[in-house]
């Protein structure tokens, strides 16, 4: 699948394919990182690629968990293709994407930020990270890369947010949101009355078919690896 931003992904961040990601990105399953690799690239053409590389995470994710698992992706897949792997990329600034809203994450003064440095003989570059959810991380990513000099960028993940999903965290976050007093309130209007702060209301949780086309050949083969892993 091609999400809305351009960015090639294996599947849909629901289902099984949730959880062999959240395995490797937060339990310490590394040895996933070949299989969901292998997944990737059976939707990428390796003919046009010349080097492989990752967008990483901060510092201080990489140094909690002892791996970026964007970098263990990356060097999957380039040793599967025999394709080099070489860290391009380094974070300047911004927050943490996870748990930020669309809007937080398209916000480019807020987003993620990566310096590449120049490259000789323009090659034709891969990025891979692990979830896409709006795009903001791989796009700051290709940017980077272009103006270093990159001939072509291509933009890969794993697994990619549904848009429907998206929507609703983002609505359920805005409807947790204390409400602002209005300006009558805050000029101390004559009026009692207060704006009373919308609380938290819980989301109807909603089922998502798997989007990739190896799923079902593939389940028992990924299940198994999640309890090798376990």
């Amino acid at each position: 699948m091609v999400t809305a931003s351009g960015i090639t992904a294996a599947t849909q961040f629901v289902g099984l394919s949730k959880e062999l990601v959240i395995g490797l990105k937060f339990r310490n399953r590394r040895r996933l990182a070949r299989y969901l690799a292998e997944q990737l690239g059976r939707r990428l053409d390796p003919t046009q690629i010349d080097v492989i590389t990752w967008a990483p995470t901060s510092s201080r994710r990489a140094r909690r968990r002892g791996y970026d698992q964007a970098e263990l992706l990356a060097r999957a897949l380039a040793a599967q293709w025999r394709k080099p792997c070489r860290r391009m990329l380094f974070r300047r600034h911004g927050a943490a994407q996870t748990g930020q809203t669309r809007h937080d994450r398209l916000d480019r003064a807020h987003g993620p930020s990566f310096a590449s440095r120049p490259l000789r003989n323009p090659p034709r570059v891969l990025v891979i990270d692990d979830v896409v959810t709006t795009g903001a991380t791989l796009l700051a990513a290709r940017d980077a890369l272009l103006a270093a000099g990159a001939r072509s960028v291509v933009l890969a993940a794993v697994a990619a947010t549904p848009e429907t999903h998206l929507q609703a965290r983002d609505q359920a976050r805005f409807r947790a949101r204390p409400a602002k007093r209005s300006t009558a309130a805050m000029a101390g209007s004559l009026s009692s009355s207060t704006t009373t702060p919308n609380m938290p209301t819980r989301s109807a949780a909603s089922t998502f078919d798997a989007t990739s086309s190896k799923k079902a050949v593939r389940a028992a083969s990924a299940l198994s690896l999640v309890s090798a892993n376990s």
